[in-house]
């Protein structure tokens, strides 16, 4: 476990100092790493960083609790270190398997060769020369219809956004004549 929680030491360390008095820098490191020590077993424990993080996080909070006065940049810094978690938040999991879902619709309404070279080149994986075999045509049209699909897609996701951004700003028009009593 020492090799997954040593790297990240003089990250952990910096935010420290931005965290803590400089004093105490040295007692939250070694609190630490004598927690993570002290455990029965690190089966449980997925990212050393964030484990490392997570316990020092505990040991100034507790720090915390227990002083009199606090500086709020420390409660600020607090805050800002969720950001060392691995497993994506449920909001960014949900967002994208919607992106997820918009790339597929989107390839689905591509024209037929160009979707099956897409399908075959970017979700199964296939070589250009595996794709070219599987459809019985040349390299050539592969790389033709694999960029010309990528350009379709990427342009379906500009028109979308554009529109989008069109539809809020009509969507602030409205509310601001609504707002002057237009």
């Amino acid at each position: 476990m020492g090799s997954e929680v040593l790297p990240h030491e003089a990250d952990l360390r910096r935010w420290l100092h931005k965290s803590v008095e400089p004093s105490d820098v040295e007692d939250v490191i070694q609190e630490s790493y004598a927690r993570i020590a002290g455990l029965d077993s690190v089966a449980h424990i997925r990212s050393g960083r964030a484990y490392l993080y997570t316990v020092a996080k505990m040991i100034v909070l507790e720090r915390l609790r227990r002083a009199r006065i606090v500086k709020i940049e420390t409660v600020v810094e607090i805050d800002a270190l969720d950001i060392v978690q691995d497993d994506p938040s449920p909001e960014r999991v949900a967002a994208g398997r919607r992106e997820l879902d918009r790339v597929r619709r989107l390839i689905e309404g591509l024209p037929e060769r160009t979707r099956r070279v897409i399908e075959l080149r970017k979700v199964e994986g296939l070589s250009q020369r595996e794709a070219a075999a599987a459809m019985n045509v040349a390299e050539h049209t592969i790389e033709y219809e694999g960029v010309r699909g990528l350009r379709l897609i990427l342009k379906a996701m500009r028109d979308s956004e554009e529109a989008a951004e069109t539809a809020l700003r009509k969507l602030d028009d409205e509310r601001a004549r609504d707002s002057r009593g237009d």
